[in-house]
């Protein structure tokens, strides 16, 4: 809503003023890096549990460790596993600093998800 948005705002520019900032400085804070969501059909979806706003698994044990292993072989990485709400698949999320690695993390993930956790039917080429 409007008071919503005014709220937000003013609660901005205190910020901006306690840190010194100018808008260009608080625009220069923030990088945008190159993202990939991905689908991974599994026979059950409830198997998955996260904690942490969704961004970490707890069930399947020991699958968060393999995504936190593929994660450190690429800078800037970051992926998470959150189970689908409406069908038998999990989503893949994963970022890094250029593209290439990226969709290698994306990917890697991906495949130790179906691998893993009971992937459904033919496993997709592109998983590595």
């Amino acid at each position: 809503t409007v008071g919503d948005a005014m709220s937000d705002m003013l609660l901005v520019e205190t910020i901006l003023i306690c840190k010194g900032w100018t808008l260009s400085q608080w625009d220069q804070a923030y990088t945008d890096l190159p993202s990939r969501l991905l689908k991974v059909v599994v026979n059950d979806r409830n198997i998955f549990k996260t904690t942490n706003a969704e961004q970490t698994l707890t069930s399947p044990h020991g699958l968060q460790s393999v995504v936190d292993s593929l994660v450190a072989k690429f800078p800037r990485g970051r992926s998470f596993v959150r189970p689908s709400g409406t069908e038998d698949a999990v989503r893949v999320y994963a970022e890094a600093a250029t593209r290439r690695d990226c969709d290698q993390l994306a990917y890697a993930v991906a495949g130790a998800v179906f691998d893993k956790a009971g992937g459904r039917g033919e496993r997709p080429a592109e998983f590595l």
